[in-house]
């Protein structure tokens, strides 16, 4: 199950944007050691595990009309706000699987492969919310 939020503008009664978040995981894949490795060097040795909680960003979408304007990068920035002082939902990563086209915009904030499997239509990607949290302070 996930939950869909929607960003509309009042003046005019559209909807401009909309999310969703479900609850999710960062499982070790055996054919990708080094970006488990990576990630697992910011974990201390003794929380490391095959297994991370994490939330998924289902879906997210701008309106084309108002495409451009910084309103996905705005949201990415509200849902790693929410995850890091507001819910306490207890993980670590962000998680998405990002369509081709929208590989640049997710690693422009921060996200990284997960895999690089060819023949998948979208790309599993994550986020470390504890970067979120050094890079505000």
């Amino acid at each position: 199950m996930a939950a869909t939020y929607l960003l509309e503008d009042p003046s005019c009664g559209k909807t401009v944007a909309y999310f969703s978040l479900l609850n999710d995981s960062l499982t070790a894949d055996p054919e990708n050691r080094s970006e488990w490795n990576r990630l697992n060097r910011n974990i201390h040795n003794s929380k490391r595990r095959k297994q991370y909680p994490a939330v998924k960003i289902g879906r997210l979408a701008v309106s084309e009309e108002y495409k451009g304007k910084g309103i996905g990068s705005n949201i990415l920035d509200l849902i790693k706000i929410l995850f890091t002082r507001k819910i306490r939902s207890g993980c670590r990563f962000l998680t998405v699987d990002a369509y081709k086209d929208a590989v640049v915009f997710y690693e422009n904030s921060d996200f990284r492969i997960i895999s690089k499997k060819e023949d998948k239509d979208t790309c599993p990607m994550y986020y470390d919310l504890k970067r979120f949290l050094t890079e505000t302070k």
